[in-house]
């Protein structure tokens, strides 16, 4: 933060602070002088070189070394309040300061310049490396979408003699392969909402029981091998949220445990409150997280390392900042007895007046 402050001076305003810090260095010499000496006081000027070295530009740095140089001479070596050097001790001991001061402030600030463009480098290296991920995922979750539904499509235009079952199969995988670009679409769109500070949450009252039910049979209707649990209280209250927001985060959250568990794995999805205070778990008794991975799921791109199944690394990203936008947190850990297990924890308005409706 203050090297992006500092960037943007003026070359001026940079050699006005740098004089500011050798008025000050001064100041504090004159008050240690009688008891450090002016030799001592040589290196303190000389810290004070290095900190504009460090801090600014090559042409504050050299102003800097030259008047630090200057102040030195004037007020600390005798005869004072004058530039002249009466011992050959001193002169060469001024020069030397001089030197000194010069090279070390140059070579500091090209060190740091150094630095700067291998950060700038290496920055842009992740950039070139996050995209080519995020190109190749896209690349092969869109394919295999788009495949079947050319597949699919070109099938029931050539094969006329395609019995009625064969025809709704097929229909039936075109239909399933574009919910699925249908969602990579949106997990892009969401991202770019969230980044762009779009996202806008509009809670209203919502019957939480419904919405897990609806979720769940969302993600089974993509045919998926694991048995989802729903538990909720038949009496849970309605609760004020954003329906749309949360329906998309339990739906990725739920997705997502169906994409990592083995066959025949249990996924529970369960709802709990207490004091205003709502809590929606998804666990699974599938394999967890590496544990050294676990703090890097909901980064942006990120997909766990070894494994064959394909993604985009956007889903958990986009659960993370849909949550924080409506104010919640949500956490991961593994399960003692095997297994991942999301919490979702967010305060809410709760009536327990079932046949509310929002006038």
């Amino acid at each position: 933060m203050l090297s992006l402050l500092v960037s943007k001076m003026s070359i001026a305003r940079q050699i006005a602070y740098s004089m500011l810090i050798v008025l000050f260095v001064s100041l504090l010499s004159f008050a240690v002088n009688s008891y450090v000496g002016y030799h001592v006081v040589a290196f303190i000027y000389l810290i004070a070189v290095s900190l504009v070295a460090v801090l600014f530009d090559i042409v504050p740095v050299l102003i800097t070394a030259l008047v630090s140089a200057l102040a030195w001479n004037f007020f600390f070596i005798a005869p004072y309040y004058t530039l002249y050097v009466s011992s050959p001790e001193d002169a060469i001991f001024l020069m030397t300061y001089f030197l000194i001061a010069i090279t070390g402030a140059t070579l500091t600030y090209r060190i740091r310049r150094v630095e700067r463009r291998a950060r700038d480098r290496e920055g842009r290296n992740n950039t070139i490396k996050l995209y080519n991920t995020l190109l190749n995922s896209l690349s092969h979750e869109l394919r295999t979408p788009i495949a079947a539904v050319m597949g699919a499509s070109e099938i029931l235009q050539t094969n006329k003699t395609l019995s009625k079952t064969a025809q709704n199969e097929l229909i039936t995988e075109i239909a399933k392969a574009a919910v699925r670009l249908n969602r990579q679409v949106e997990n892009l769109l969401n991202m770019s909402r969230l980044e762009s500070g779009f996202i806008q949450p509009r809670a209203d009252w919502c019957d939480i029981n419904e919405l897990l039910h609806a979720v769940v049979m969302s993600v089974e209707e993509n045919g998926i091998a694991q048995i989802i649990n729903v538990a909720v209280a038949p009496d849970f209250p309605l609760v004020k949220i954003d329906k749309g927001i949360m329906e998309q985060v339990l739906y990725n959250l739920v997705g997502n445990a169906t994409q990592y568990t083995p066959a025949n794995s249990i996924i529970d999805v369960i709802a709990t409150i207490s004091d205003n205070a709502l809590s929606l778990i998804v666990q699974d008794n599938g394999h967890g997280f590496p544990q050294d991975e676990i703090d890097k799921v909901f980064d942006k791109f990120y997909r766990l390392r070894h494994e064959q199944t394909g993604g985009t690394g956007l889903g958990l990203s986009i659960v993370k900042g849909f949550v924080r936008a409506m104010g919640g947190t949500i956490t991961l850990q593994n399960r003692d007895n095997g297994g991942a297990l999301f919490t979702i924890s967010i305060m809410v308005e709760v009536s327990y007046i079932k046949n509310f409706r929002n006038e």
